[in-house]
């Protein structure tokens, strides 16, 4: 058996399983698991929900012939975990189910395991590989790494456009959205926001629009919602404050929580991009999409702290209007183009975030 082309084909199938988790796992990161015998798949499984069981559990448990597990190897995309949190420390169950061999995707850059977990394996006898399509592992698992690595959440811009570059009419005769992109778009916006921990907008959005975002074309959680909104201008019947979702609020004012929205004071004067992401960091919030008006998705651009933008670019002309974000700094090509039924969709990936 060609160990190496084997292990690429079961870590990989430990990743896809892993993001059927997606949008659902928040804070534990993304975390698939096979049981392998004799080059055949005999357990797999996956980490469904923060507080259930971790994806290693799912797949020794599923694996019906318990008398294969000495002779079998376990696949997983993250190095498991070797503390109790919610859950025992998978690392125990591991070594009881009689496992000798233990294949690694990646290291755990969390700092209650970061190696700890392979460690305690490897004292037990455990065999343990660690490494195998590390590129794909980071990638399943970004939002997780770029949280522990940058102290921020994984940011996603997202807007739509116009054929001819505006974001919104010059003038509105309702605080309802001027829809730019078709339902196909929309949809597959919705599904995004699933996927994400939180979303952002300014109060002018707010105001503007009265936007509820929430995931109702698309089956999936409605993120936690986030407003800047220095002055507390956006009446409480705005549908953001509907109860189905904490709501936080950046304000000028003082910090308190009314129930489930928590109103958090930062200093607008100095730099309120940093002190927001320094408050979404600290509460654990590990992804976040914007979906402002051109003034704050301008502001993540011109601050490099974004990591993925997503833009729809429809078939409608405005003439005039909002300007959409200048995306000079992005690489001029972006790194996925896609038509949506008439709809053309951009995204670009930042290496050089900050």
């Amino acid at each position: 058996m060609n160990f190496g082309m084997s292990a690429s084909k079961f870590m990989n199938k430990c990743i896809a399983l892993a993001k059927q988790g997606l949008g659902n796992t928040y804070p534990n990161p993304l975390v698939g698991s096979v049981v392998v015998y004799n080059g055949q798949v005999i357990g797999s499984g996956w980490h469904q929900k923060s507080g259930e069981a971790h994806a290693e559990v799912h797949a020794i448990r599923s694996v019906s012939d318990r008398s294969l597990l000495a002779d079998s190897f376990l696949y997983v995309n993250l190095e498991p975990c070797s503390h109790h949190g919610k859950t025992p420390p998978c690392t125990d169950l591991i070594i009881q189910s009689g496992i000798r061999h233990v294949v690694v995707g990646m290291q755990d850059p969390f700092k209650k395991v970061n190696g700890r977990g392979i460690q305690k394996l490897r004292h037990a006898g455990v065999r343990v590989d660690v490494g195998i399509e590390v590129a794909a592992c980071r990638e399943l698992n970004k939002r997780f790494v770029t949280t522990i690595e940058k102290q921020r959440p994984y940011i996603i811009l997202k807007w739509a456009e116009t054929a001819d570059g505006f974001l919104a009419p010059k003038t509105k005769t309702t605080n309802e959205p001027v829809w730019i992109s078709n339902l196909l778009s929309r949809s597959l916006a919705h599904q995004w926001r699933a996927e994400e921990q939180s979303i952002l907008i300014g109060k002018q959005t707010a105001l503007d629009d009265n936007p509820a975002l929430t995931t109702r074309l698309h089956k999936g959680p409605s993120p936690i919602r986030v407003l800047i909104d220095p002055k507390e201008e956006v009446g409480r019947k705005a549908k953001l404050f509907n109860p189905d979702q904490k709501v936080i609020v950046f304000t000028a004012n003082k910090s308190r929580t009314e129930d489930h929205i928590e109103y958090v004071a930062i200093d607008f004067s100095a730099n309120g991009l940093q002190q927001i992401l320094k408050t979404l960091f600290q509460k654990g919030i590990q992804s976040m999409i914007v979906e402002g008006g051109s003034i704050t998705l301008q502001h993540f651009i011109d601050s490099e702290l974004w990591d993925e933008a997503r833009v729809f670019k429809g078939q409608e002309e405005f003439g005039e209007g909002i300007t959409a974000p200048n995306t000079a700094s992005f690489s001029a090509k972006p790194n996925t183009t896609i038509t949506l039924e008439g709809d053309v969709l951009k995204q670009w990936v930042n290496h050089q975030a900050h």
